[in-house]
């Protein structure tokens, strides 16, 4: 059996994520923003074997998750789930500068991942919004909007992720759309049920199918989908890379 690290999982698909993990006879290790969502964590996993803590609005907090995660490793799966969804009504700058969904989204995997050793498998909870997002590394204009930021977000995330999968090919990188599901990012309207949505991320940390051993895929429900095109662009794809190291002072790992 398989031992994975499950980011975000207090609640909605990560905790379901971590349940089913745990069901299949994995062990698991979860994670809450701090001790409160922890325990909170734990309380709703309580097969998981370790829990760790840190806020991915901080950086500095980030890096003390990863040195958590260090600790409790290695992992051969690691599911970064943990995320921040479209209601926003306005930009929040964090502590460290940066626009707190960007941060979350797209610098906080980023750190997590530079700052660990590379699992075998990888798996990035993305999108389908990324198809209307923008590679847009500006700073905040007079026409933000949360959805717009989210799908930005989701985009930029995986662009980095499939650059990181063209240069580390031992390793099986992807990310996975679980779709609109019925948690509180979902939302009320959402159409799936949150076991439905955590299908294809336990599958991808577990399967020995192709697709799953295989690296740089968006996939939704077990199978591979097309992606916004800046996706397959690697000129685009580096200088995401670039703004992201030159923020974090970190390099992607390749080995």
């Amino acid at each position: 059996m398989a031992r994975i690290l499950v980011t975000g999982s207090a609640q909605g698909i990560g905790a379901q994520t971590a349940r089913d993990l745990t069901a299949l006879g994995h062990q698991v290790v979860v994670h809450g923003r701090d001790s409160t969502r922890a325990d909170a964590a734990l309380a709703e996993v309580p097969d998981a074997e370790a829990v760790v803590a840190g806020d991915l609005s901080s950086l500095a907090s980030v890096r003390e998750l990863a040195a958590a995660a260090r600790h409790a490793g290695p992992f051969d799966a690691v599911i970064h789930n943990a995320a921040l969804g479209p209601e926003q009504d306005a930009p929040v700058i964090t502590e460290d500068g940066l626009e707190r969904l960007f941060q979350v989204n797209v610098v906080a995997p980023y750190v997590l991942t530079c700052l660990m050793p590379l699992s075998p498998r990888m798996v990035y909870i993305g999108s389908d919004a990324h198809r209307y997002g923008r590679a847009d590394l500006g700073a905040p204009g007079p026409d933000w909007t949360g959805h717009q930021a989210y799908a930005d977000s989701k985009l930029l995330l995986q662009m980095w992720v499939f650059e990181l999968a063209a240069s580390a090919t031992h390793a099986a990188i992807n990310v996975v759309h679980p779709g609109w599901v019925q948690t509180a990012m979902g939302g009320p309207n959402a159409t799936l049920p949150l076991r439905e949505g955590t299908d294809t991320p336990v599958w991808m940390a577990t399967s020995d199918d192709d697709l799953a051993l295989g690296s740089g895929a968006f996939v939704h429900r077990r199978a591979q989908e097309d992606v916004n095109p800046a996706t397959l662009d690697h000129d685009q794809r580096a200088a995401v890379v670039a703004h992201l190291e030159e923020i974090t002072g970190l390099v992607l790992p390749t080995s």
